[in-house]
């Protein structure tokens, strides 16, 4: 066992990244063994936009839940890739909307079949007697609401406890 392991519950962000980063390596080999050359990092953006068809930058972070740089920086991998395009919105110059380009269209063409397999590999990954993915959502839903937080703070109340 190494020392993020025995750290328990107090690394929970760090084995999270862990288990995303494995999920990753081995989705990326997965679109590899199927001849498509996709970094499931890009996932979020090219599903959301496949989705909506057209959506601006704050739209897009918000959709995806990522903060405005992480969706920026995505977005500039993905335009390099030329899998989205970028245009200026018809009402505000200022702003940009988002789409897919004719290679981002036909690049989710090629990754539908290896989506209904990733979903039921990943169904069955996760089926054990804990459900990884329904806890997901019952913290990620406590999350939202500020359990954390408001945990934190009932516990730095109590008396001995770390201020």
């Amino acid at each position: 066992m190494n020392s993020i392991d025995e750290a328990g519950i107090l690394a929970l962000a760090t084995r999270l990244q862990r288990l995303s980063e494995r999920i990753r390596k081995q989705g990326t080999e997965i679109y590899r063994h199927c001849g498509i050359d996709f970094d499931p990092k890009w996932f979020p953006v090219i599903y959301a936009l496949h989705k909506k068809s057209e959506l601006g930058v704050m739209e897009l972070a918000q959709e995806i839940g990522y903060t405005h740089p992480s969706t920026i920086s995505l977005l500039k991998e993905l335009t390099r890739e030329k899998l989205v395009l970028s245009k200026k919105h018809p009402s505000d110059d200022r702003k940009r909307q988002l789409c897919l380009s004719a290679r981002g269209k036909t690049l989710v063409e090629q990754m539908q079949p290896v989506w209904e397999l990733l979903v039921q590999a990943i169904t069955q990954v996760t089926d054990t007697p804990n459900n990884l993915f329904r806890a997901i959502d019952e913290v990620e839903e406590r999350i939202e609401q500020g359990a954390l937080l408001d945990a934190a703070h009932r516990l730095m109340k109590r008396p001995g406890t770390a201020r």
